[in-house]
């Protein structure tokens, strides 16, 4: 695996953006791209996850996606990490394949979630049959123990999986166990892996037990502003960090309150950029009228620091 830079800071975890009639609409992605680096100073992705609906999606399409992204983001973006869990270890490991074809920067896999691994050690033997397809390509575990069901302590999963996978980058933590993810942390004495924080109400938290950066929806709309909490809480200015880090959680508590997911997120997105982002693919469903205009409210009543 070639050398590269630790990857910090923000990632953007990707929407989808669909036409009316719910096909993918690639054509949009590179007006996507300007707007993250330009209007929200976020220059990571990840793709396919689970704010893009990508075990909506199929094959074909995941492979569509992650080529857009790839070519969209060139001498744009520093880091594109594709996501390339499934449920079938086949597909997982035909999107390694492609990921790795096409230039990505890193891939990541969930635990598979129909069938679990029952241990630790039955998930990282598919994890590494995942991992191998792509040998030049940093691996990352995405961890999120609420939609997948698998709640296996990531401190333990840690022990040895350098060993069996040796392109194993790190972890995207997307769960609200501080002490599990300050274990991790503890745990990597050399500081070789990296630490994507996934709860964006609890950042702030997470930075202060070490985390790297963090993999996340918000970051499409309030990069901008989350970016400068990093900066307050690099300083340190801790009391500037905790406003940031209190207004993205009073905007978040308020639209939790109305009902807010992928589709949720891709009406804000919309609002907030100007780009169509279109309707979610079935089962979810299209934000309703309503929480668009009180979304719509709540935002433009937020007064972050320094006017912004």
């Amino acid at each position: 695996m070639t050398s590269r830079r630790k990857l910090r800071g923000l990632v953007a975890a990707t929407i989808t953006p669909m036409t009316p009639d719910g096909q993918i609409n690639l054509p949009v992605i590179r007006q996507y791209v300007d707007y993250l680096v330009n209007e929200q100073n976020v220059k990571n992705v990840f793709v396919n996850g689970t704010t893009g609906e990508g075990l909506s999606l199929s094959i074909q399409e995941r492979k569509q996606l992650a080529e857009e992204w790839v070519c969209q983001g060139k001498d744009k973006l520093d880091q594109v990490i594709i996501h390339v869990g499934a449920l079938s270890l086949l597909e997982c490991q035909e999107l390694a394949r492609h990921a790795a074809a096409v230039g990505a920067g890193g891939i990541a896999a969930i635990a598979p979630f129909f069938f679990k691994p029952t241990n630790n050690d039955e998930l990282v033997a598919f994890l590494q049959k995942v991992a191998s397809e792509a040998p030049d390509v940093p691996f990352y575990y995405y961890h999120i123990p609420a939609l997948t069901g698998v709640k296996f302590r990531v401190e333990e999963l840690l022990d040895g999986i350098k060993e069996r996978i040796p392109t194993f980058q790190g972890v995207k933590f997307s769960d609200t166990d501080l002490l599990d993810l300050a274990q991790c942390v503890h745990k990597d004495e050399t500081q070789q892996l990296e630490f994507l924080y996934g709860v964006d109400e609890q950042l702030l938290g997470a930075l202060a037990v070490g985390a790297d950066g963090a993999v996340g929806s918000t970051y499409n709309y309030l990069g901008r502003q989350t970016n400068l909490m990093l900066q307050a809480f690099a300083k340190p200015d801790l009391a500037l960090a905790q406003k940031y880090q209190f207004l993205t959680g009073e905007f978040l508590s308020f639209v939790i309150k109305l009902g807010f997911g992928v589709a949720q997120t891709k009406a804000v997105m919309t609002l907030v950029s100007g780009i169509p982002m279109g309707p979610p693919r079935l089962p979810l469903v299209g934000a309703s009228e309503e929480f668009i205009v009180k979304a719509k409210a709540k935002l433009d009543s937020i007064v972050w620091p320094g006017g912004d």
